[in-house]
């Protein structure tokens, strides 16, 4: 309020503090105070926290996120190639019984075609050739069975009644030392069991009757595989071109390569396999004749037509032919049998095996254990029997496609590979000029950016 009514320098006067009003120094004159020291610059934060992390490149968390986003989004596409294989198999499940005749006709067709091939060209129609081929090879098959027919009708009493005895020499040695069965413990084990089947003679009639039917649609199967295999062999030739005109040059391309790839290895994998079990058959049933072990004849065909199932077969045949020597002969033929048997499949698995099959599939002996156990459990003993051609088809796509990924990638040229047809020329030729053009999201990569 003093200083409104400008008595601040009288009070400062009769304070005796008044002072001459103080003026900032000029240039020239020197100030007679001491000049203070500059302040600290303090860091800034943000370099504060930059100083106290190690990464000093690309943040961590980008590169880790982007390799979560690349796993996340192949995994989800396997899921979907995961579920499209089980559709697959749920589809071939429910049209089996109509799928069964064409695989089976399909198989009997890469056996007929050479010959209907040569018969073809000595000026023989296809309609004929096909005919001749199918006759000859059921006329084959009759003979065969023809000539063994006589041979288990004559031996087939004499098996039986070395069962019996066998049964019986089983029953002493256990009633012997060291496992000292009661005679009344066997008798009552064996009474259990015929009041069971006593007891289940409705379901043994019911599996009687499903046994007819069972029957009658195995022969329907075959008579529709003979006819749809007779088709396959006359007009063989005409699909390729049929093909090529509904998928495009570049599908029909593709198609056609991969295709006549997987008819060769099929037919290669028939033959060799018929040549390994010929084998098989002839030592196993020289043995068998040599030992005079009964039914040495059906017991060689069924060794034969069992190494169409890789490993399993022989081994079920092998064991029935074992089991038959301990019946009829006694257990010194039974493990000299063993023995030949062991000795066949050694040298199937060492020596032909390694020679034949792996020249026409190059499968290793894992995925044949997994494909005959996948489709045993899937559909049964057919589906075993199938299961090696089946591997073998799919191991022909993926190796085609690896093909076509090496030639797009430049690792391969088309002059590295042998393409089987023209068509596989051109679509190596196309695939070598590609450049890996820009694809459109599929549906992983909009679920991922979901």
């Amino acid at each position: 309020m003093l200083n409104r009514l400008g008595l601040s320098r009288l009070t400062d006067k009769i304070a005796g503090t008044d002072k001459e009003p103080t003026r900032p120094p000029r240039e020239d004159e020197e100030s007679e105070e001491t000049p203070t020291p500059p302040k600290r610059k303090r860091a800034p934060r943000a370099e504060v926290a930059k100083a106290r992390t190690p990464n000093d490149g690309v943040d961590r968390a980008m590169v880790i996120g982007r390799g979560m986003r690349w796993s996340a989004g192949w995994a989800l596409r396997g899921l979907l190639i995961l579920a499209g294989l089980w559709a697959f198999l749920k589809i071939v499940g429910i049209f089996w019984s109509a799928l069964l005749p064409v695989f089976l006709a399909l198989t009997m067709a890469t056996v007929l075609w050479p010959p209907a091939r040569w018969l073809r060209s000595k000026g023989f129609a296809p309609a004929a050739a096909a005919a001749a081929s199918l006759l000859g090879a059921v006329a084959v098959i009759s003979g065969v069975i023809a000539l063994m027919a006589p041979m288990v009708t004559s031996q087939w009493p004499e098996l039986t009644d070395k069962a019996i005895s066998g049964v019986r020499k089983i029953q002493d040695w256990l009633q012997g030392p060291p496992f000292n069965v009661q005679p009344e413990q066997i008798d009552n084990a064996v009474k259990a069991i015929t009041d069971k089947m006593q007891a289940s003679g409705d379901k043994i009639a019911s599996g009687v009757f499903s046994g007819v039917t069972t029957a009658s649609h195995i022969l329907i199967t075959l008579v529709v595989a003979l006819i749809l295999c007779f088709l396959m062999v006359k007009d063989g030739p005409q699909f390729l071109p049929w093909l090529r005109s509904v998928a495009g040059r570049s599908a029909g391309a593709h198609l056609t390569e991969m295709l006549t790839r997987v008819w060769q290895t099929l037919a290669g994998f028939i033959r060799t396999q018929a040549i390994v079990s010929a084998v098989d058959a002839t030592f196993i049933g020289i043995g068998l004749v040599a030992l005079r072990v009964p039914l040495a004849a059906p017991l060689a065909v069924i060794t034969f037509f069992g190494g169409f199932i890789p490993i399993v077969g022989a081994f079920v045949a092998g064991t029935l032919a074992v089991l038959v020597a301990l019946v009829t002969k006694s257990v010194t033929t039974a493990l000299v049998v063993l023995l030949i048997v062991l000795l066949v499949q050694q040298i199937e698995g060492h020596v032909l095996q390694p020679l034949l099959q792996s020249r026409s599939m190059s499968l290793h002996p894992a995925l044949v254990l997994l494909g005959i156990a996948l489709g045993s459990e899937l559909f049964g003993i057919v589906g075993a029997f199938f299961a090696v051609p089946a591997v073998a088809t799919l191991a022909v796509a993926l190796r085609y496609i690896g093909e076509q990924i090496d030639l797009r990638t430049g690792d391969l040229k088309p002059s590295d590979i042998s393409p089987l047809t023209p068509e596989g020329q051109y679509a190596a030729e196309q695939a070598a000029k590609d450049v890996h053009p820009d694809t459109e999201p599929d549906l992983a990569d909009k679920l991922m950016k979901l």
